[in-house]
């Protein structure tokens, strides 16, 4: 028997169409890949509950600080972990690249064993990884071995970005939803600046490997906490892991959804650019700002989220919201050039990115129906993200190098513009799929 589900988004943002057979398979006979949506538990939360649990949903952020806090560890103290290690020598970088390797291959499967595993037992056994790969990372590893656990650390981050802001969409209510995806948004900018004001403290008073086990001694914490203080879901339905045939094919599903890749699409580009910002503009800056102005970017941004960012998805689509966050970024990378990478337009194209940080995870419940669905969407988008974060870098110090500042911005704006039409693309292509 076949039913027809069809839906919109809030604002006017159109859903997919599916048919849905008996057994919930899809009509791109990929249903086998497709989660149910759980009868009890969190799934109902959305329609049942009346207040949001704020409790919870700080406490599911708090674990996104400490994924986010599995790159920044390693990146703040990056300049001294080749004394921890000097026989690595230049492959010290790869330090830092590893964990997000994890992501880019299991990205969307990560989706997939979310929901069969539950979002909730996905969460918690990822801190409990994450916790005993920092606590190990306290202890005098060959670097072999300290490289394995940064590995193996990628699948602790990539399990908390899929299960945490799925968890948080189910959580929320609908009049908060947007805010409490605006706030998950946030967890790379507040942990960034955290993970660097407690590198000063604990660095410089114990050491680099102390301070790699107060991170694990951190994430076994909030694993206890969530334990006991995140409500219980029902179990999960049964879903088929698949072959790597079928690998591929979910892959191939996941990509071709409008709805499903609308938010990785962007966050692939705004990845891309805002970590390697990061990284190569502090030369170009004044020194007598510079300082100022490095720690200003991320904190500039968390505020312009929170605040016109909210405001914004309440009156727009999070899709539009990020559009115009990717406008605004280009004509402020274009001002930074013109300015000689001026103080000021730093902070205010900080504020224009923090328009795509928020809406881009706001967008994820408002494009996506089922917890199955957003979980698929949240593993691309961690996907997206970990090879934004991968490719940005370079890309952007190979711009540099035959640039200048030129180069930089040259490279920026077309990264923001690729961003934009991304979304003006899948945007389409949802209408077409509507009618």
């Amino acid at each position: 028997m076949r039913a027809r589900r069809e839906g919109r988004c809030r604002h006017g943002e159109e859903r997919l169409t599916s048919d849905v057979n008996s057994g919930h398979k899809t009509g791109n006979a990929l249903g086998l890949f497709r989660p149910m949506v759980e009868k009890k538990g969190l799934a109902r939360m959305t329609t049942t509950q009346h207040a949001t649990p704020w409790a919870e949903i700080l406490l599911i952020w708090a674990a996104g600080l400490g994924a986010a806090a599995q790159y920044g560890k390693v990146s703040v103290v990056f300049d001294q972990l080749g004394n921890v290690y000097p026989e690595a020598g230049a492959t010290v970088s790869m330090a830092v690249s590893l964990v997000g390797v994890c992501g880019i291959v299991l990205g969307t499967v990560a989706g997939l064993l979310a929901a069969r595993m539950g979002y909730r037992r996905v969460l918690v056994l990822s801190l409990w990884l994450g916790a005993t790969m920092g606590i190990l990372q306290g202890l005098e590893l060959p670097f072999w071995a300290y490289l394995l656990s940064r590995a193996v650390e990628g699948m602790s981050h990539l399990g908390i970005v899929v299960a945490g802001p799925t968890l948080i969409a189910m959580l929320a209510g609908a009049k908060q939803r947007n805010l409490a995806m605006t706030l998950w948004g946030t967890f790379f900018g507040v942990s960034f600046a955290l993970t660097s004001w407690a590198a000063g403290v604990v660095v410089q008073n114990f050491g680099v490997l102390e301070f790699f086990m107060a991170h694990g001694v951190l994430m076994g914490a909030l694993a206890l906490a969530l334990s006991a203080f995140l409500r219980r879901s029902a179990a999960p339905a049964h879903h088929t892991m698949p072959s790597v045939a079928g690998w591929i094919a979910l892959h191939r599903q996941i990509y071709r959804s409008p709805h499903k890749m609308g938010p990785a699409a962007g966050w692939l580009f705004y990845a891309a650019g805002f970590v390697a910002l990061l990284t190569v503009l502090p030369p170009h800056i004044d020194p007598v700002w510079r300082d100022q102005v490095m720690v200003a970017i991320p904190l500039v941004s968390i505020a312009s989220s929170m605040t016109l960012g909210v405001f914004l998805t309440r009156i727009l689509p999070a899709v539009r919201v990020v559009q115009l966050g990717f406008i605004a970024s280009a004509v402020c990378t274009l001002a930074l050039g013109l300015s000689d990478a001026g103080a000021v337009i730093c902070v205010v194209l900080a504020a224009a990115l923090g328009l795509i940080q928020g809406a881009s995870f706001a967008s994820i419940p408002q494009l996506n129906e089922t917890s199955g669905d957003q979980a698929e969407a949240n593993g691309a988008l961690a996907q997206a993200g970990n090879l934004g974060n991968f490719i940005g870098t370079p890309l952007l110090v190979t711009a540099v190098t035959f640039g200048g500042l030129a180069g930089m911005v040259g490279a920026l704006i077309l990264l923001h513009l690729l961003g934009l039409a991304a979304h003006e693309y899948l945007a389409r292509r949802r209408r077409e799929v509507q009618a």
